[in-house]
């Protein structure tokens, strides 16, 4: 099958996971992504090996796997005037340029949006940076924990009273991706339909502000954000999670309480709590939302998870529900993986390997993961033969200054 970007060429010139995986996501969707790295030490991405304290240099190099799979890579030394003309040569070629470095070192280089430009007016430059590319701070280096910590995120997840709470995973970095491909891939658009390149800013802030645009909102048009709630205080006893005998957890998501009410007293075997006043209707049940958490709990901690969930299943109330999962469960969730959410690819190291899946599915031009993460370098004369026609002669004496 086709793929939507075959055709397109993408420069990556990206480190870590925040423009990495923006390089990823378009080369999931066919286009040829090259990796520019630092003639020899490469992203530094490259040498993370464990997390959270957990070793795990005996694996797959789980990080730069996730942010690089389906490039290619080229070794290139920035520091010299040779090495700044491969690039610059490339840029001349391609559709796409990505960077993640602190504002200025591009300009420095001179490979920013105005210089490559100059070569290639339709080229699209996607920068990716913490604060965005104005204002004071638009210079200050930023990493996923800064992206949380600044965007308000780790005020909104936890409990009254709680201290921050970061969230683990790099969601600030995949975020700000996510929005640095949204845009480059709408900037390719325009070019289709206008015939001209631009430039595409994404940040941590913005990402992560745009993430929370419902609670945001609510600060700009109503006066306050959305607050941090107790789980056993909350509004909507049917909105919240319940812990079961077996210790899963189990959560509720009626949106419309009073319709679920009365079935959902039946499954949990209270069937008198429908009639009882303090319950009886959404506004009462609000009232005394912690006498009716309580006794929610105490109904789901009689029996384990899967009871429930049967029950829940087979009564013709329509519940709206689902199982808390972790990380571990989601590997292995049925539902994932029916829809290619975590596929198998053949890594040429590690054999049959579990990559995360496209999360988007097109009918007639299908994403897909097609090749791991390359090696430093490994295509470095593959590209400049194929891409800028370049004989052998000419790439040794780059090797030879060591350029390349």
């Amino acid at each position: 099958m086709p793929q939507p970007l075959e055709g397109l060429l993408v420069l990556d010139w990206t480190i870590w996971q925040q423009g990495s995986v923006a390089g990823a996501m378009l080369g999931d969707m066919g286009a040829r992504v090259i990796k520019i790295e630092q003639r020899g030490t490469g992203d530094p991405g490259r040498w993370l090996v464990g997390a959270g304290g957990v070793d795990t240099s005996n694996a797959p190099n789980w990080y730069f796997e996730a942010n690089n799979r389906n490039k290619e890579s080229i070794e290139v030394d920035l520091k010299r005037p040779e090495g700044r003309e491969v690039v610059l040569a490339l840029a001349e070629k391609a559709d796409v340029f990505l960077q993640n470095y602190r504002h200025g070192v591009a300009a420095r280089l001179g490979l920013d949006y105005a210089s490559l430009k100059e070569r290639n007016p339709k080229i699209v430059y996607g920068s990716a940076t913490g604060y965005g590319p104005k204002g004071d701070e638009n210079v200050e280096p930023s990493f996923d924990h800064l992206g949380l910590a600044r965007s308000g995120i780790m005020n909104a997840a936890g409990e009254p009273g709680m201290p921050p709470l970061a969230i683990g995973g790099g969601v600030a970095d995949q975020m700000g991706a996510i929005m640095l491909a949204y845009g480059v891939m709408t900037a390719l658009v325009a070019r289709e339909r206008f015939g001209i390149g631009q430039e595409v800013n994404a940040s941590h802030l913005g990402s992560m502000s745009f993430l929370q645009g419902l609670s945001l909102s609510m600060k700009l048009m109503a006066g306050m954000a959305m607050p941090r709630n107790f789980r056993s205080e909350a509004g909507n006893p049917l909105w919240n999670h319940y812990r079961c005998a077996d210790d899963q957890w189990i959560a509720l998501a009626m949106l419309q309480p009073d319709r679920y009410w009365a079935d959902f007293c039946r499954v949990i075997e209270r069937p008198e709590l429908a009639e009882d006043p303090r319950f009886v209707d959404m506004t009462a049940r609000t009232l005394n939302r912690v006498e009716c958490v309580a006794l929610i709990d105490e109904a789901f901690a009689r029996h384990p998870r899967d009871e429930w969930m049967r029950r829940l299943k087979e009564d013709p109330g329509d519940f709206i529900y689902t199982i808390v999962n972790t990380v571990d469960d989601l590997a292995e969730d049925p539902q994932v993986l029916a829809n290619d959410y975590v596929v198998e690819m053949e890594h040429p190291q590690h054999g049959p390997t579990k990559m995360v899946g496209v999360p988007v599915g097109l009918s007639e031009t299908p994403g897909s993961v097609r090749r791991a993460a390359p090696e430093l370098g490994q295509d470095t004369e593959l590209v400049l033969m194929d891409v800028l026609g370049w004989d052998w002669d000419r790439i040794s004496a780059l090797r030879e200054k060591e350029a390349i």
